[in-house]
């Protein structure tokens, strides 16, 4: 679906509004799990988190493809709205932002820093993505949906980064919300030519994407009750399933409590913050460490915008609640 070229086009346009991120294999981490370990430090970026990648690349798409629009309205938990204010305000675009009562503080902050004019609404992502759907129909915004060919392309370059730099890599274990982030794992893997398999990794209570793949079909599921809330998503997006069906390995579930031991790992080895999702990749790791002894394995730690109180939490040995 990307080709080799594609993504390198877009390397190009993502590297003139930020740098590539790091991604290291860190020896405590190897020495702790048995296997040589490395991340892909997306929360290195200038939001925190690898959807500043997809802001980039759809809003570029959006000028050239529809230059009459005034702006965008999307819906997010935190690291997509920061993306898209960040990307639309550089361009001269409104950014609506809606998020559901409740959300993370300290990301409502972030987004409204970067220029998103924020409203919350519903009592989870999926209501307010509908919501800001509506209202993007009502009021003529330019809706930036959950799931874009234009998003995954963008997002496709931190993956692109990593397996350039890493292609002896067994395994690549990465998060699922709506399923950019796997995609573009799984599509720049393909352009590669690459043999490298890809685990994606799903909280308990959100187990929309791993319930569909077994059952072959779109299944939804009911309230998504995780302090992730990157991963909190009921709707399963029919785009990302047809690719992530088709191209990851498997896809396996992860609690609450395995998130927040593989917080405390990867402060504990690397000293860098991860979020509940931009952890749920180590917690896949750690779950599955005896059968990844000895290989070359990845995590992507795919954002580090947690709350502080929360964060305290998890370092104090507990298990916040959604």
């Amino acid at each position: 679906m990307l080709t080799k070229p594609e993504i390198e086009s877009a390397c190009e346009l993502v590297y003139r509004h930020m740098p590539a991120t790091p991604e290291y294999a860190w020896p405590l981490l190897a020495q702790e799990l048995g296997m040589e370990t490395w991340v892909k430090h997306e929360n290195h970026g200038p939001t925190g988190a690898f959807k500043a990648r997809g802001g980039i690349t759809f809003i570029d798409w959006l000028k050239r493809a529809h230059p009459e629009a005034r702006g965008i309205i999307t819906a997010t938990r935190g690291n997509h709205g920061q993306s898209q204010a960040r990307a639309a305000l550089a361009a001269g675009l409104e950014a609506h932002i809606y998020v559901p009562r409740g959300n993370s503080a300290e990301k409502n902050a972030a987004m409204r820093a970067f220029g998103g004019q924020l409203v919350e609404f519903g009592n989870d992502f999926d209501e307010a993505r509908l919501e800001a759907m509506r209202v993007a129909a009502r009021d003529g915004w330019h809706p930036v949906p959950p799931f874009h060919l234009e998003l995954v392309r963008g997002v496709a370059t931190y993956a692109f980064e990593l397996l350039l730099a890493a292609p002896h890599l067994d395994t690549v274990y990465v998060p699922i919300g709506c399923g950019s982030g796997i995609c573009g794992t799984i599509l720049a893997r393909n352009a590669l030519g690459l043999k490298t398999k890809v685990v994606g990794v799903v909280a308990d209570t959100a187990q929309a994407a791993k319930l569909s793949v077994a059952a072959g079909k779109l299944v939804e599921t009911g309230p998504t009750a995780t302090f992730a809330d990157g991963m909190a998503v009921r709707v399963p997006v029919a785009e990302a399933y047809e690719i992530y069906a088709a191209g990851a390995e498997r896809i396996i579930s992860v609690s609450d409590a395995e998130i927040a031991d593989a917080m405390r790992m990867l402060y504990r080895c690397t000293h860098n913050v991860a979020e509940g999702a931009g952890a749920a990749a180590m917690a896949g790791l750690m779950q599955e460490r005896s059968q990844m002894q000895g290989k070359a394995v990845a995590v992507v730690l795919s954002g580090g915008n947690i709350d502080t109180a929360m964060f305290a939490e998890v370092l104090s040995g507990g298990v916040p609640k959604a």
